[in-house]
């Protein structure tokens, strides 16, 4: 979705309000490859609305990046889908964020990020080279770039 938003120049987009979709959205942030994530409704990006929504109508807004006219996020992609599931290690996850090979997962390039989700309820989605640094493992959803 991100991918079509990048094409078509929109300088926001919005999804549906779940703990994935806001804990994919927040490390992109702390990645930089969006400029901002702010809760809010259907019609507009205000958090006070948002607490008064019906959980129908709640929605997450995120300001897309350009730099030099180009997309920040040039692609993403995923990893672990609902036919296979990847679960990755610690030693796994430190092999893809040091370049090389774990199972069936590419190395991590520069600048490329790798989106995991553990089975801690306080750190549930991780940048891998952050699961890494606090020994959790998990499966990896997803990769950016």
């Amino acid at each position: 979705m991100t991918n079509n938003a990048f094409r078509a120049r929109h300088q926001k987009v919005v999804v549906d309000h779940n703990t994935q979709n806001l804990g994919i959205l927040s490390i992109l942030l702390r990645a930089g490859f969006v400029s901002s994530v702010v809760r809010g409704t259907l019609s507009a990006p205000d958090p006070t609305q948002f607490h008064t929504a019906g959980s129908a109508q709640q929605r997450i807004w995120a300001d897309l990046k350009y730099r030099d006219e180009k997309p920040v996020l040039n692609h993403m992609e995923l990893v672990s889908k609902p036919s296979k599931r990847l679960f990755l290690n610690l030693t796994e996850l430190r092999l893809i964020c040091s370049g090389r090979r774990a199972q069936q997962v590419k190395p991590l390039g520069m600048g490329e990020i790798a989106i995991v989700r553990t089975r801690d309820k306080e750190n549930q989605w991780l940048e891998a080279r952050e699961a890494l640094q606090l020994g959790l493992s998990g499966e990896v959803i997803c990769r950016a770039r």
